[in-house]
């Protein structure tokens, strides 16, 4: 019984870490290639402006996944982001000495680096300009609402 309470306890302390990670008054950075600030926790709230990868923000505050954050950068810009765009650990973007990209970086983060690059070159024919062609396309907040107004699609949790 000691044990299973005891495992209850450290579970529910890693969880709460977990999700604590992001939080006000706290230090978040950017983790995404380019992302706008918004006026209010939505996906189609206006854009105030746009943070960039390894961007070191302020929690303002957190309101279920989106948080109120302001640039460290430029003090005077501030909105709001989901949380799933952020990461509680810093992100170190080096300068012109470097000579991996900003997404080739976030990509390395997320496991893919030049061994699982030359795995999927031998197995098979990759279009890798097919993905950077993907990669470019931009499609406007009022061009994706209309898409879903007209599809009669629900257009999900704000």
């Amino acid at each position: 019984m000691k044990k299973t309470l005891c495992f209850v306890i450290v579970i529910l302390c890693l969880t709460t870490a977990v999700f604590a990670q992001i939080a006000k008054g706290g230090t978040a950075w950017v983790s995404v290639k380019s992302i706008a600030l918004k006026s209010s926790s939505g996906v189609f709230a206006s854009s105030l402006g746009t943070v960039v990868y390894g961007d070191q923000v302020t929690v303002l505050q957190v309101s279920g996944s989106w948080a109120e954050v302001r640039s460290a950068a430029n003090t005077g810009l501030s909105g709001w982001i989901s949380t799933a765009n952020l990461s509680a650990k810093r992100i170190v973007v080096s300068g012109s000495t470097s000579s991996a990209s900003a997404s080739e970086v976030a990509l390395a983060g997320k496991g893919f680096n030049q061994e699982v690059e030359n795995q999927y070159k031998t197995e098979g024919n990759l279009n890798y300009a097919a993905v950077d062609w993907t990669e470019n396309i931009t499609i406007s907040d009022d061009d994706l609402l209309r898409f879903i107004n007209e599809g009669g699609l629900a257009a999900g949790g704000n």
